[in-house]
């Protein structure tokens, strides 16, 4: 009966990716009445990620607030000054600037803005645009794993708690190890692929005319947009100190009356009203900025995979256990591995955090291990499908950002493998300095 239920949740998991974005969400809910009322499984023990949800939407409020009042496309001016002030090290500062927009913001999505700045500035200096454009798309993904307000994060963080690993330990071993593997990821990037001068396919284009070289574009900045960012910074600020005065490695306050989780959610939504009343924005327009979309559908796809992946784990645990919990326990780098294809098809670090980082630590993985192997929920490079990924793609038109014929040989794959496989590494050596 175990493997028809696998067999189950693979298929809807199959059925989700087919239908793309918010479709995993939709999938992952029929699957669960596929088990619980075609196969009897119990829905009981299900871990529905409640928190996890409200957090994403909490901070999506607020980024949506902060995207109304200006403050993106001020954020979005900054990086493409610091870009083409140093063009000819784009290969290493684009990776920079998108994995700190992803830091702060808490979504990948920030990087859509700047991935054209990326392929004009890299294509003026006669730099392959793809190898600024692939590094730039993986550090926006990897840094949802080290973002405070991330859902994964959050999520992971919570899970972990009651093992000794609080969420200041969590970030001080994630930021640093997944920002070093960027940039050994844009050192392999930065010898990916011919010179553009050299590439066919460009010379080709050059001679049809396909190739526009745009200069630097004024944008209008709404004169709220610095205050809208000062206050949502500030709110990022916030959450973390508190964290770290509740956290009882430091313990400044002692039986806090708001846990974690509720001050990230009540932060960010006074963050949002402060926004709105501060900067006079319409407040009617937030539920339509491009960001809180993309969170409300982060949301359904959170509650339809963990609900699906939960409702079978919690079930058949202990048979789980006693298959992965030696081999683990052996390999401990096959977590990382099994991570690594799950966010392929989940196709979020959230959904892919909380449908099998509860199931591993209850199979008895060591949390040294599963904080190493974090980073490896970030593969969603792999499938030439992902919207970021996409975009990068199209928005270089000379054509060396492209998919190959065999699907995986794009300029995406090595770059990221190169990424999650250095900081997994990086994850093992630094967090056994900081986790017992």
């Amino acid at each position: 009966m175990i493997a028809i239920e696998l067999a189950v949740v693979l298929l809807f998991i199959f059925i989700g990716a087919r239908i793309g974005g918010i479709g995993i969400g939709f999938a992952g809910g029929a699957g669960v009445i596929v088990l619980s009322l075609g196969l009897g499984v119990p829905t009981s023990q299900a871990f529905i990620p409640v928190d996890v949800i409200l957090i994403i939407m909490s901070v999506i409020t607020a980024i949506a607030a902060m995207q109304v009042a200006g403050g993106m496309d001020w954020l979005v001016q900054v990086a493409e000054s610091f870009l083409r002030k140093h063009p000819e090290r784009i290969t290493f500062y684009a990776p920079i600037v998108t994995f700190f927009m992803t830091l702060m913001a808490g979504t990948g999505h920030t990087a859509f803005s700047t991935l054209p700045v990326i392929a004009e500035v890299a294509k003026g200096q006669g730099v392959r645009p793809s190898r600024p454009l692939s590094i730039a798309v993986v550090a926006s993904q990897i840094a949802i794993t080290a973002s405070p307000i991330s859902a994964a994060v959050v999520a992971f963080a919570a899970m972990l708690a009651p093992m000794g690993v609080d969420y200041l330990t969590l970030l001080a071993v994630c930021i640093p190890t997944t920002f070093i593997a960027c940039m050994v990821g844009a050192f392999v990037a930065n010898f990916m692929g011919r010179e553009l001068a050299d590439d066919p396919i460009y010379q080709e284009r050059l001679e049809q005319g396909l190739i526009k070289l745009n200069t630097e574009q004024k944008r209008e900045i709404l004169p709220t947009a610095k205050t809208a960012t000062y206050i949502f910074l500030g709110a990022i600020a916030f959450v973390v100190c508190y964290a770290a005065a509740i956290s009882g490695s430091i313990g400044l306050i002692e039986n806090p009356a708001l846990g974690r989780n509720e001050a990230i959610m009540t932060v960010m939504l006074a963050a949002a009203a402060a926004i709105t009343m501060v900067t006079q924005i319409d407040a009617s327009q937030i539920p339509s900025a491009a960001t809180f979309r993309s969170g409300m559908t982060a949301c359904v796809c959170v509650l339809g995979v963990a609900w699906l992946g939960s409702t079978f784990v919690n079930s058949h645990v202990d048979e789980i256990k006693d298959v992965a919990g030696a081999l683990l326990s052996d390999y401990p780098w096959m977590l990382a591995l099994v991570l690594f294809f799950a966010s392929m098809l989940l196709y979020s670090q959230g959904a892919t955090t909380v449908a099998l980082m509860p199931a591993a630590l209850a199979i008895g993985v060591a949390p040294l291990t599963a904080v190493a192997s974090f980073a490896a929920v970030s593969a969603l490079f792999v499938l030439p499908t992902y919207p970021t990924l996409l975009a990068a793609v199209e928005m270089d038109d000379t054509g060396s950002t492209r998919i190959g014929r065999y699907v995986f040989n794009h300029p995406f794959f090595i770059p990221g493998v190169v990424t999650i496989s250095t900081s997994v590494a990086l994850g093992f050596a630094f967090g056994g300095l900081l986790i017992g």
